[in-house]
């Protein structure tokens, strides 16, 4: 079998449920198991993913479990992703944000922002699905991005020469969104969602110890169709998305001319179950379900289809 790369990008709650979906379409068409990849690396949402995939938990129980319905799972969500946050830490915003903003005005000014919600329930949320493997880092190569508030820049824990955290911390870090979440505190510096630099960062699987093969990427937060009566937020971050991931395409292929990229973002229908709002808990199992549906004939163009083919072995045909 050839080298195998796995790119989760962000994409919030529903954003996961794709790519739970996604992975799960892909093991039963190629009977390729995601945690065999050469290197992982997870973004905001696809951070949580990562873990999962390097804990050996994906499966249907990591989204259903199974005395529960559809509400209950959202509940469920909602419990954990929205822990209550208990102090604005104001201090830390005006060192790290306000005034760093005033020299250089952007998006800095957001960074660090007094938020409703604390990450710390991200990080439960890991212990709850992993259990101990929240507590260490997984032996196969993974990379978890988050943004150092204050150093501005990406920082990609489990890379060489990151601050050495634990999965659930790197998780919870790399999915502060700013303005929801407050900033993700380890050893004394904040952190927020890895999405602010990139919502895929593919370009650090050139951090793999030896050369891939095929670099599959699931981007939720990409898309190339447009949902009718999209909002504008949708298409701003979709561009922007797309954008991101073109420019490391090429950094990849400039070192890497011979190794093929899949991209799979989602269709049209799915779009219409995981937007507008891709926190909303209540979306996640439809979100699930439609891709599912649609990953039959997502895998089947002749393209993808091809490249399972020649990466995977022949694919089955998926029943779902």
């Amino acid at each position: 079998m050839s080298s195998i790369g796995l790119v989760l990008g962000g994409g919030g709650i529903t954003g996961a449920a794709f790519q739970l979906a996604t992975l799960m379409s892909l093991e039963l068409a190629c009977e390729w198991e995601a945690n065999d990849s050469e290197i992982v690396i997870g973004t905001s949402g696809g951070a949580y993913v990562a873990s999962l995939v390097r804990s050996g938990k994906l499966d249907l129980d990591s989204l259903v479990r199974p005395e529960e319905d559809t509400e209950s799972v959202a509940e469920r969500i909602r419990r954990h992703v929205f822990t209550k946050n208990p102090s604005l830490e104001l201090g830390r915003w005006l060192r790290g944000g306000i005034l760093p903003g005033l020299r250089n005005p952007g998006m800095s000014l957001l960074m660090g922002s007094p938020a409703r919600y604390t990450p710390h329930g991200l990080a439960a949320w890991v212990e709850d699905q992993v259990g101990p493997a929240a507590h260490g880092w997984p032996a196969e190569p993974t990379v978890i991005t988050a943004y150092d508030v204050e150093a501005r820049r990406r920082v990609g824990f489990g890379a060489d020469g990151a601050p050495r955290v634990s999965l659930a911390h790197a998780v919870a870090a790399s999915s502060a969104i700013p303005l929801l979440f407050h900033p993700h505190q380890i050893d004394g510096r904040a952190y927020v969602d890895g999405g602010v630099a990139s919502g895929t960062h593919l370009d650090l699987v050139l951090a793999s110890p030896r050369k891939l093969d095929l670099i599959i990427v699931i981007a939720p937060m990409a898309a190339t169709e447009r949902r009718r009566r999209a909002f504008p937020h949708e298409l701003v971050l979709d561009r922007l998305g797309r954008r991101a991931l073109e420019e490391e395409m090429r950094t990849v292929a400039e070192a890497w001319p011979d190794t093929d990229i899949l991209v799979l973002r989602p269709p049209l229908g799915v779009l219409d179950q995981m937007r507008p709002n891709p926190m909303a808990a209540d979306r996640a199992v439809p979100t699930f379900v439609s891709t599912l549906r649609a990953m039959r004939r997502e895998l089947a163009a002749p393209q993808v289809w091809g490249l399972l083919c020649d990466h995977l072995g022949p694919p089955r045909a998926l029943a779902v």
